[in-house]
């Protein structure tokens, strides 16, 4: 591996490839694999490549207990976001949304285009421990709400919102609820049966799968309609069009039914390493979980350190992969707009750092990580302001 030394505790980011997966990936790919358009209809190579095609699909809605016909797929959990929420709107000719400041930015970045067309869109403050209530959202209603999207987990914090209590509410209101899935597939239980959603985005790249290929789950209603974002040759029932990318498509679909099969075993087992890693950090003193009094997704530690800035105790700890706030917004040296809605303070929040463990993370790595976050404190604390 390139970097043998260091360890990688940076699962919420995206994570690699399952062996299993990248060897179904590899059969769809070459000359002698299944590498032709599933839309060929005249041929045995486009009629195989449907085939696979198909059979990662009902992977996929296996995964969340939904019925094939509801998965359309897209680029992944951004372009799923993007298509629920411009795509009811367009459907539904506009109306108010409501959603949480702690959302994803596909999800906050979609709703802020949304109001720059003119629609009205609330956006939820969290309570201290990073939920989004029920209470909040039965206050934002309004008679012109047509969509509400609050995440499943957050990706910062990991804190599990109570989906099954904000669907429930929205079904009571007619108000169509969309879910941000991405981070929590695969890793919750997720059955769509069950649970009142209409609209769930997941994605492959975070549940062991390929980057660029992800979901949205659109349950067949007659009042759950979405209207294409991207126009093309009409595929996906009409409502995502682009040829699909067979190797991506086979590849998640093999991640889905890998996580379904590992449902029971793997998150305790994550969880219990994520839990030594904070006993291990917790010693230090001066340190605290966001999020931590809520119930959270088993891989991820958020932690705050007193009198320390967190890009410089990313630098001191170069043998840990690991980040401040969201992958998708560290280029920016504002502090996390997940911690300061949760009312996190600005020093606090720039001595935040997000540890996510993972499916290859081993007992060796937690112990390593704890002696070079350990090293790292003790230094930068002993350093004079």
């Amino acid at each position: 591996p390139i970097m043998s030394n260091a360890v990688y505790l940076d699962y919420a980011a995206t994570t690699p490839v399952d062996p299993a997966v990248v060897d179904a990936m590899v059969r769809h790919l070459g000359p002698e694999g299944t590498f032709a358009n599933p839309a060929s209809r005249s041929h045995l190579y486009g009629w195989l490549a449907e085939e696979a095609v198909e059979s990662a699909r009902r992977q996929v809605a296996d995964l969340l207990n939904a019925d094939p016909r509801e998965v359309v797929w897209t680029s992944g959990a951004t372009e799923a976001n993007n298509l629920a929420l411009k795509g009811v709107l367009d459907a539904r000719g506009g109306g108010h949304v409501i959603t949480s400041a702690t959302e994803h930015k596909a999800v906050l970045d979609a709703c802020g285009w949304l109001e720059s067309q003119g629609h009205a869109v609330t956006y939820l403050k969290p309570e201290t421990n990073g939920q989004v209530s029920v209470e909040s959202v039965a206050a934002a209603l309004r008679d012109d709400t047509v969509l509400v999207s609050v995440m499943h987990a957050n990706n910062e914090t990991g804190v599990i919102n109570d989906i099954a209590a904000i669907g429930a509410l929205c079904r009571e209101r007619g108000v169509l609820f969309h879910t941000d899935a991405a981070q929590s597939v695969g890793k919750l239980p997720l059955d769509v049966k069950a649970l009142p959603v209409d609209l769930v985005s997941v994605c492959a790249h975070k549940v062991y799968g390929p980057k660029g290929i992800g979901a949205l789950y659109v349950r067949r209603s007659p009042n759950v309609k979405v209207a294409a974002q991207i126009h093309g040759g009409g595929h996906e029932r009409g409502m995502r069009s682009g040829t699909l990318a067979t190797h991506q498509i086979v590849g998640m679909g093999e991640a889905f039914a890998l996580a379904g099969s590992l449902k029971d075993e793997e998150g305790p087992c994550i969880g219990a390493l994520r839990d030594r890693l904070w006993q291990g950090i917790e010693s230090l003193g001066g340190v605290s979980v966001n999020g931590g009094e809520a119930p959270r997704l088993p891989g991820h530690l958020n932690v705050a350190f007193e009198g320390v800035d967190g890009e410089m105790l990313l630098t001191a700890m170069n043998q840990v992969a690991v980040s401040s706030g969201s992958a998708c917004t560290s280029a920016s040296l504002e502090p996390s707009y997940v911690l300061k809605a949760m009312g996190v303070t600005d020093a606090l929040a720039h001595g935040s750092i997000r540890f996510s463990v993972g499916r290859f993370t081993t007992a060796d790595d937690i112990e390593q990580a704890i002696a070079s976050v350990t090293d790292a404190v003790s230094r930068l604390r002993t350093v004079p302001a």
